[in-house]
């Protein structure tokens, strides 16, 4: 629901188009207030001109820096307080940075000028819900424009203004205006479930939080939010029922952890959701975490913004925001969301680690380290951290480290299942690195038995590892090409995993397949120089020269490991050398985490 909006959405077409026009690729460059002070004029040196301040907001977004991107468009508008073009992108700056004063104001202006800008309108709605201006918020909510997306935005927010009004059973009457898909009777019955529930109408409210769930037992808050209720009705079984079928789809989650505890020593557990502002900020991470799931970072960001504006407790939310933070690669931006994370949710474990990677992908692992330790410390049979930190341990290829951390949290499970695969997985890697073959072979077998067909994902990346290094000491080769070649099966668009093949076939000395299966894997990955390193030395193999020189100097333009580089322009030097394993840049494992956090 968070992508595919019209001009007048409230999320509309040109204000992502603004927003990713600085740009933003991830959208996520957003600063909490503590973030914002860090970017303030004392540290950064704005220009003196309206043009060298906007360059400078248009480099600063470049280089996904949109917190210098604010404070750049918020000195250049004060050179052209008239241009709306400059006004209306950095309020999506502004927004998209978390700097909410400056969004509103900026939102305020834009609306006297230009009434129609859905996303502006949505902003303002959301203050004036966050200030208990009920009446207010529906006015802007109603002006932010029309289409599929719009018009359920407007519905489901202007529902819980007039639950904030004293007036539920208006707000069921507006929910009930959303027909015509199957798709709507999700979002009726949901919201309406929670807005009966905050009235105090038990019965109306069990019975459509109920029909919810019944149509929708995949989705994790539904899940949560649909068990509590039944806990606080007295039904334990049930809740304890509804949170065991979900942990078998998504086993060991914290929230549903937690909640089976509670549950199974009858604790009544708090209403989540009881007032407009949460029920606005659970409407706006709905939205958030459609458009998520869809690719559309941009729109979900903004969403997330408004909803922790709304309810600064909503733990999910800030989960959401770091994740993204994380993958738009501002791991310190993520560090500042996931230390609001409330110390009362059961998220809050999770946030901590994450925090400690975070760090890790800044180029601190010293802090990593230290981080994750105390973690452990306080924790000492938390397997999370303890898998945090052999991950760092990994990513900087301090092997014995991560091996003797997976150790510790392998020995901790009581009974391995589907969702520790990635623990063996990761100690095979660490094992085979530092050369103990037999315990990594039978870690990495005991992923692919913990991981049952048709897992594609995970058991292409346990395939391509166990496979490839087979080949590598030439052991149970046959059995070793088809792990391979079922790998790409089930990846056949992951150039790594291609990548693999192409090379466990040059090892071998089947140049003609090597170089099929390598040229695809560069037309996947045309910028990965270990990729474009492997063809260069099949083609010198199979006496195509020039292409071989080509390749190489291409590898060597693309950024790769020193270690790598050197072995690269001895080739370009001399061409390739008899024996792979004087020449060869080993394949790219697709599971290695990047320092850059890719």
């Amino acid at each position: 629901m968070g992508s595919g909006m019209n001009r007048r959405g409230p999320i509309t077409a040109a204000a992502l188009a603004l927003l990713l026009a600085l740009p933003v690729g991830a959208a996520a460059q957003g600063a909490t207030a503590r973030g914002q002070e860090a970017r303030s004029q004392d540290r950064l040196d704005t220009a003196e001109s309206l043009e060298g301040n906007y360059l400078a907001a248009i480099v600063a977004g470049a280089g996904r820096d949109l917190g210098a991107a604010a404070v750049y468009l918020r000195e250049a508008i004060k050179g052209d307080p008239q241009n709306n073009d400059l006004l209306e992108r950095a309020f999506v700056a502004f927004l998209a940075d978390g700097a909410m004063p400056d969004a509103f104001r900026a939102a305020d202006k834009l609306i006297q000028r230009d009434p129609s800008n859905g996303l502006a309108q949505l902003a303002i709605g959301i203050r004036a819900l966050k200030q208990k201006n009920y009446q207010t918020a529906r006015n802007h909510l109603q002006r932010g424009g029309r289409g599929r997306a719009a018009d359920i935005t407007a519905t489901l927010l202007s529902a819980w203004s007039q639950l904030g009004s004293g007036q539920p059973t208006r707000a069921i009457e507006t929910l009930e205006r959303l027909k015509g898909e199957a798709s709507y009777n999700l979002f009726r019955d949901y919201h309406a479930g929670l807005i009966l529930d905050a009235a105090g109408r038990k019965a109306d409210a069990e019975k459509r939080l109920k029909s919810a769930y019944e149509s929708e037992k995949t989705t994790l808050r539904l899940v949560d939010l649909w068990a509590r209720m039944q806990a606080r009705n007295g039904d334990f079984d049930g809740a304890a029922t509804t949170y065991s079928e979900f942990d078998r789809l998504l086993p060991n989650h914290p929230i549903v952890r937690d909640g089976l505890a509670k549950v199974a020593a009858r604790q009544t557990p708090p209403r989540q959701v009881g007032n407009a502002q949460q029920g606005a900020a659970e409407v706006l991470y709905g939205l958030a975490s459609a458009g998520n799931r869809q690719g559309d970072e941009a729109a979900a960001l903004l969403y997330l913004r408004l909803a922790i504006y709304l309810d600064p407790n909503h733990d999910l939310a800030i989960l959401t925001l770091g994740d993204i933070l994380e993958r738009a690669r501002q791991p310190e931006d993520a560090v500042a969301v996931y230390e609001k994370m409330p110390a009362t949710s059961p998220l809050r474990p999770n946030a901590e680690i994450q925090a400690g990677l975070a760090l890790e992908n800044l180029g601190r692992p010293e802090e990593a380290v230290k981080h994750l330790t105390a973690l452990i410390a306080e924790r000492p049979d938390d397997i999370d951290a303890l898998s945090a930190l052999g991950n760092v341990y990994r990513s900087r290829k301090m092997f014995e480290e991560a091996a003797a951390t997976y150790d510790k949290a392998i020995a901790k499970l009581a009974s391995p299942g589907r969702a520790n695969w990635d623990l063996f997985y990761f100690r095979g890697i660490a094992r085979e690195r530092i050369k103990r073959w037999p315990e990594a072979e039978a870690d990495l077998r005991k992923a692919l038995e913990l991981l049952p067909e048709p897992l594609g994902r995970e058991r292409a990346l346990v395939l391509n590892y166990l496979g490839y290094s087979l080949v590598d000491q030439h052991l149970k080769l046959d059995e070793a090409l088809e792990m391979l070649r079922r790998a790409v099966e089930l990846r056949p668009r992951d150039g790594y995993i291609i990548d693999s093949l192409g090379w466990a076939y040059y090892r071998l000395g089947r140049y003609a397949e090597a170089v099929r299966e390598l040229e695809r894997a560069v037309e996947l990955r045309p910028s990965d120089p270990v990729i474009n390193d492997h063809l260069g030395d099949v083609y010198w193999k199979v006496g195509r020269r020039l292409e071989a020189g080509f390749q190489w100097n291409h590898a060597r333009d693309l950024n790769p490991e020193p270690e790598d580089l050197a072995k690269i322009k001895r080739k370009i030097e001399r061409g390739l050398e008899d024996g792979p394993s004087a020449n060869a840049v080993e394949p790219k494992d697709p599971a290695e985490p990047k320092k850059d956090g890719g």
